[in-house]
């Protein structure tokens, strides 16, 4: 039987934040076959933006090593 593909890979448990242009993300859920994570974004001053879909690509490396640690 073949092996069935993830459709996405839940985050919001394990509390993964990040920096990147004076912005602050959380990640909340990552999608393997489109790799993309959708993040909670908040502003300089800790306000809540809205929920974005960036690219895996603009994750910095310690964050995807801590999302797809292969």
């Amino acid at each position: 039987m073949a092996k069935k593909k993830k459709k996405s890979v839940e985050l919001s448990d394990q509390k993964i934040t990040f920096n990147v242009d004076k912005r602050f993300y959380k990640a909340i859920r990552y999608y393997p076959t489109a790799m993309s994570v959708d993040v909670m974004e908040f502003g300089e001053d800790g306000e809540k933006i809205g929920v974005s879909n960036i690219p895996f690509a603009h994750v910095p490396k310690e964050i995807k090593k801590m999302i797809k640690p292969n």
